[in-house]
């Protein structure tokens, strides 16, 4: 049951946006320009930081959606997107992905956890000031997003083809209001 009236219906942070509708477009932006804009950071890879960071901070609308939107980057590869958020030092992806990965769990638990050597690791993995700069940010913003969808306490739906769909549709269509025109 939401803290406050959301309207019914709409599943985590659709509601919210319902709700208060002037929130959407910058949320909305933001996430298109993190997840989907230019970057040398695939959107796939861009979507397990999102995952990852949402499975972090037990927010299972926004793992689970953005699982999906990983996996349909990743031509349906769900067992990758998994590794990634269970045990990513041992997943099967780069050794700069995970590196990366170790600073958004850190930003995560607070932004002042990231050190020096986190940063020297990433860059000594390949990671350019860009990656490091997105992943922070990518980070920073789920921990928003997170918090929005969880502290309304928005309706979660359970159904796992809701979240294949609304995965498909983040992944090809992206995050923008008017997708479905």
């Amino acid at each position: 049951m939401p803290h406050i009236n959301l309207p019914e219906g709409l599943p985590g942070i659709t509601a919210g946006f319902a709700f208060r509708p002037e929130t959407a477009p910058p949320m909305l932006e933001l996430a298109e320009v993190l997840l989907r804009g230019p970057s040398s950071l695939t959107s796939g890879e861009r979507e397990m930081i999102a995952t990852f960071v949402s499975t972090r901070n037990d927010c299972y609308f926004c793992q689970t959606s953005h699982r999906a939107a990983a996996a349909h980057h990743l031509q349906g590869n769900y067992e990758l997107v998994d590794a990634v958020r269970w045990d990513y030092q041992n997943a099967a992806v780069s050794p700069r992905l995970k590196a990366l990965l170790t600073i958004a769990g850190k930003v995560q638990q607070g932004g002042k956890n990231v050190s020096a050597e986190d940063v020297a690791a990433a860059r000594d993995a390949g990671a350019t000031d860009l990656e490091l700069h997105d992943t922070v940010l990518i980070a920073a913003a789920f921990c928003m997003y997170n918090r929005y969808v969880d502290g309304l306490a928005t309706w979660t739906p359970t159904e796992p083809d809701l979240y294949h769909q609304m995965g498909a549709r983040m992944a090809h269509q992206g995050y923008s209001r008017d997708r479905e025109q």
